[in-house]
């Protein structure tokens, strides 16, 4: 019987649980990707695991995530232009998403507590209905800053929405997503298409 919990066959398999026997996190025997936080138990079932990056070199690492938070129409030149009733929506976005990158080891279980050397968060609008939410987030360490750019968007994102929900409860928020990332073992990724301002 299988049961739904159960490892899937490559991260099961081990020769004796030996040191060094297996892949490595992240890789399967034939070189495939998998998912680095989860391991077999003592009982051969599936457990979340936090990834041993003592041994990675320590580089400089940089990620870049957006978000976007749509308005009904009218609303927003409203809100952004000190129309709201809890202040400057942009600045305290900005402080909640930079705020937000800096505790996201607090926030997401398996992240890695980081010492980021850079945040920064950026609001644009891209149409009269349309905000575009940039976190760029920089560390020199062990493991990659991905999450923390992606949760600086999405928190000054969820702090527009709060600052503007008294104009209307219509606003949405989408797209939370990497744009690119830079160094560790993988080197450079960047979303195909989707620059900045797309």
């Amino acid at each position: 019987m299988t049961d739904s919990q159960d490892l899937p066959p490559h991260a099961a398999a081990s020769d004796g649980g030996a040191a060094g026997s297996g892949p490595s996190h992240g890789e399967t025997p034939t070189g495939e990707a998998e998912l680095s936080h989860v391991e077999a138990g003592p009982d051969g079932r599936a457990r979340a695991v936090m990834v041993d990056v003592g041994g990675k070199e320590v580089t400089g690492r940089s990620a870049l995530a957006r978000a976007f938070v749509l308005f009904p129409p009218g609303v927003m030149g409203k809100a952004l232009g000190g129309g709201g009733p809890k202040g400057p929506v942009v600045e305290v976005a900005r402080i909640a998403g930079i705020q937000a990158a800096k505790r996201t080891g607090e926030l997401v279980p398996m992240c890695h507590p980081l010492g980021l050397d850079h945040v920064s968060v950026e609001c644009e609008p891209r149409s009269e209905d349309r905000l575009e939410i940039l976190c760029r987030a920089s560390c020199s360490g062990r493991t990659g800053v991905e999450m923390e750019a992606m949760v600086g968007a999405s928190i000054a994102a969820l702090t527009v929405y709060d600052m503007a929900k008294a104009l209307s409860k219509g606003i949405r928020i989408e797209a939370v997503e990497l744009l690119e990332k830079t160094g560790g073992k993988s080197g450079t990724w960047r979303r195909t298409g989707d620059a900045p301002g797309s």
